[in-house]
């Protein structure tokens, strides 16, 4: 059986239809939805992109002149983009490298946990100060699933945030009690990486 196509604005009328209802429906939802308050945000997984994820966020919170406070666990002395231009924002942006390096470099456990304990204690002033909209706490999942801080105590101190700081934790393997207290986790998968191929990491991309 065969037919005419329909025409332009067949197509037309059809799509805005569609349109229409798809509309009605996401108000509906939409109505529904009226709690406003600080989120709890994970983002993990072996992918790419859970600190560069974080950092959007910074820069949508800057956009609304929102004070934010970022602790880097595990990135040290060495620069990366990221923090040089929120330099540029010293107004709104507090940012602390508390890091020494990955653990398999330092190879000193004594010395990584003393580490962590610092970040986190500066971690935990930031999430106590008012001032704050957003706390990004970059790589603590990794210091995390090395036991270097006791989930216990973190998800604590995360359960007692002021009612509307944001916090983002960042970091691959993310672990089961953090996912659960969160409200928004976010798991990057690998597809691809061109680390594979043999590129190195690059100014810009990586740091």
């Amino acid at each position: 059986m065969s037919g005419r196509a329909p025409g332009e604005d067949e197509l037309n009328r059809r799509h805005n239809e569609k349109a229409a209802r798809r509309k009605a429906v996401r108000a509906r939802i939409l109505a529904g939805k009226t709690e406003e308050r600080g989120l709890l945000i994970v983002h993990t997984g072996k992918g790419k992109g859970k600190s560069t994820a974080a950092f959007g966020l910074v820069l949508r919170c800057l956009g609304h002149g929102m004070r934010v406070g970022i602790v880097q666990f595990v990135k040290g002395a060495w620069t990366s983009g990221e923090r040089l231009a929120l330099e540029r924002f010293s107004d709104l942006v507090t940012c602390r490298a508390m890091g020494e390096g990955f653990t398999w470099d330092m190879q000193d456990r004594a010395r990584d946990i003393a580490a962590a304990r610092r970040a986190w204690d500066m971690a935990r002033a930031m999430i106590a100060d008012p001032a704050y909209r957003l706390v990004v706490l970059d790589e603590l999942n990794i210091v995390l699933r090395y036991d270097y801080l006791p989930i216990a105590e973190v998800t604590a101190t995360l359960a007692a945030k002021p009612r509307d700081l944001h916090v983002v934790v960042t970091g691959r393997n993310a672990k089961p009690e953090l996912i659960a207290a969160a409200d928004l986790v976010t798991e990057m998968s690998l597809v691809k990486h061109p680390f594979r191929a043999g590129v190195k990491a690059q100014p810009g991309i990586e740091f």
